[in-house]
């Protein structure tokens, strides 16, 4: 059953993109640390799956963070919350190497410093 449900969020959660890399490395790595844990866990020592998922999910939730940040780091973004200067969501540009948000009032995009993307 725990299996079951981690592997559901697992999937749900790799096809959110609306969040910034290390919110998202994060919750990936602490659902799939959390399935591993409980197998572990499960299968060693005193059998307790519960203990060996919150430990798994905490250690796959760091990795995820720290992995999350270098990649934010590679891409020479800090590591910030992506969101705009009123709060729009910014969409990532491979492309550009950039990042840009949409304007719903004039139905234009901008990059992140706010100068018309066109």
């Amino acid at each position: 059953m725990i299996l079951s449900v981690a592997s559901v969020s697992l999937i749900g959660l790799s096809a959110c993109t609306t969040t910034g890399n290390v919110e998202k490395n994060a919750a990936i790595g602490a659902a799939a640390g959390a399935v591993a844990g409980a197998v572990i866990g499960n299968n060693t020592g005193s059998g307790d799956a519960g203990t060996g998922a919150a430990i798994g999910a905490i250690v796959g939730g760091a990795g995820g963070a720290y992995a999350g940040q270098q990649k934010d780091k590679n891409m020479n973004e800090p590591t910030v919350i992506k969101r705009g200067a009123d709060g729009q969501e910014l969409i990532y540009d491979q492309q550009a190497g950039r990042y840009y948000y949409y304007n719903a009032a004039n139905g234009r995009t901008y990059w992140r410093d706010g100068s018309y993307r066109g």
